[in-house]
């Protein structure tokens, strides 16, 4: 045995007594005072007879497994998943110490911060924490980068006189549309009020671009498509693929991320008989395989074959303008104005399946899985429906109202009118109200969860990125010329829609 192992074992035996169970961390070099509220499960390990020692008394596999597990845990995330089980069966249960995971994100996140939000049974913890390291990666750091762009655009803003001069509008026109507007006259407003303001993509990247290349992320603003506010996007196709965005200018564009240096813009969808994609403002998107569905303010959801190169599939006529869409395979679902919420199924002929009045006030926004349907309405309540039992299962009133959702099985995460993230936890057919955070000074208008990430943007013009613990933990925040309507997620890129008629996204460099 080398000098090295036999040290490493002697200092092994005199912190932890021969006979101490493996790996039960109470050697003194192990954190022995943890949060209560951590909750942290027994180890894989430590449950079974730890690994052998190998059979010549030398290289890693002879330390004793305590140690073994403390070496892994100065690894990566993605190491421990995807390496050491490539190197042998016994380093590859490494990735299955559900302890070990646990502390890892505990040393990630602050002290006193509670993980996860939800429901600890059957939580992913290793991708938890891959994607917590993976998002600490990308993100920290660019805050101070950001905060100089903004300090450029502000020159060069007062410079010209004030070019940007229209986002304090961008933004009191969302607060006004979704706060206090009646929307049964939308369609109309927003052929009015569109205003023909081209502005080169290429001088806005050079007020906001980031310049370093020493960053994982590169900042893309895709050319100009948009002659009005962005009010959605959607990232599409996998693989960092496509993007799709509506905006007040009643189109849906299309773009392939894959072409050039900053994307490119395919087309513009058309709807039949129509020289746009809708004849009021495209308010939101939704998608399920190469299904595309977007939602209009001229009360019809049309239907868009990405397959077949965005061509249009069908139209649904709505009775009030839709505010809200998801999509489950062939059904999509749809928030309207008029408190209704209706439930499509794309292959009937009269593909309307059921209307339902959960609330007392317009729908704003929804999410969904094969199960349960979740709703936010201005009238301050969200709704729980179970889809299989056909009923309401629940109401929860809240002091304001959601304006953007998010659901993944066992967490809940919105954002409101006052600028309040709330949690909630979902479990046994319940949704209870866990916590609620101060994030924004106005409308959060975009939400997206995972595991391991958090993602929220605002009409107070910032896109913030957190870790998903209580209290969130901000790794970053992006300071933007204009009120931000909304945000989409996919692989690690974020795209955003804003009120100066951009679309912006974040992603991995090549």
């Amino acid at each position: 045995m080398s000098r090295t192992s036999i040290t490493l074992e002697d200092e092994e035996k005199q912190r932890c007594p021969a006979g101490a169970s493996s790996p039960n961390f109470t050697c003194s070099d192990t954190p022995h005072s943890l949060p209560e509220r951590l909750n942290l499960e027994p180890s894989v390990v430590a449950m079974e007879t730890s690994p052998s020692p190998s059979s010549n008394g030398t290289g890693l596999l002879s330390l004793p497994w305590e140690i073994v597990t403390q070496i892994a845990s100065h690894l990566p995330a993605q190491c421990v998943i995807n390496v050491l089980p490539q190197v042998c069966q016994t380093l590859g249960k490494l990735s299955e110490d559900r302890l070990a995971w646990q502390l890892r994100a505990h040393k990630l996140l602050s002290p006193a911060a509670s993980f996860p939000v939800g429901p600890k049974e059957g939580f992913d913890w290793s991708k938890a924490c891959l994607e917590m390291e993976q998002l600490i990666g990308c993100w920290t750091g660019l805050e101070n980068q950001a905060e100089r762009q903004e300090t450029a655009g502000e020159r060069q803003e007062e410079a010209v006189g004030g070019v940007n001069g229209e986002a304090p509008a961008a933004e009191g026109n969302l607060v006004e549309m979704q706060l206090d507007v009646d929307l049964s006259g939308a369609a109309e407003a927003g052929e009015e009020n569109v205003q023909v303001q081209s502005q080169d993509a290429s001088d806005s990247s050079q007020l906001i671009e980031s310049s370093s290349t020493s960053s994982p992320l590169e900042h893309v603003i895709l050319p100009s498509g948009h002659i009005a506010d962005v009010n959605c996007v959607l990232l599409l196709g996998g693989e960092e693929a496509l993007c799709a965005s509506g905006s007040r200018d009643r189109n849906v564009n299309l773009w392939d991320l894959r072409e050039g240096p900053r994307g490119k813009l395919m087309h513009t969808l058309a709807g039949r008989g129509t020289i746009s994609t809708h004849r009021g403002w495209v308010w939101c998107l939704a998608s399920s395989g190469p299904l595309l569905a977007s939602g209009s303010f001229d009360s019809t959801i049309r239907l868009w074959d990405l397959e077949a190169g965005g061509a249009e599939q069908r139209l649904i006529q709505s009775k009030a303008a839709v505010l809200c869409l998801s999509c489950e395979r062939d059904m999509v679902l749809a928030g309207s104005h008029d408190q209704k919420l209706s439930i499509f199924d794309t292959r009937a002929a009269d593909p309307l399946v059921k209307s339902l009045r959960l609330h007392s006030d317009a729908v704003l926004c929804l999410a969904s899985d094969d199960q349960y349907i979740l709703s936010g309405s201005k009238d301050q309540t969200v709704a729980l429906f179970d889809r299989r039992a056909g009923k309401l299962l629940q109401k929860v009133k809240l002091s304001s109202y959601l304006l953007s959702l998010f659901y993944s099985t066992r967490e809940v995460w919105a954002g409101d009118n006052r600028g309040l993230v709330h949690t909630f936890s979902m479990h046994n057919s319940s949704l209870t109200p866990i916590s609620q955070f101060n994030i924004h000074r106005s409308l959060v208008t975009g939400v997206h969860y995972s595991p391991g990430a958090l993602y929220t943007c605002s009409s107070d013009r910032t896109i913030k990125v957190h870790l998903p613990c209580a209290p969130p933990k901000t790794l970053c925040t992006l300071h933007h010329q204009a009120g931000v309507n909304g945000l989409s997620v996919e692989g690690g890129t974020l795209a955003i829609a804003s009120g100066d008629m951009n679309v912006e996204i974040w992603r991995h460099r090549c």
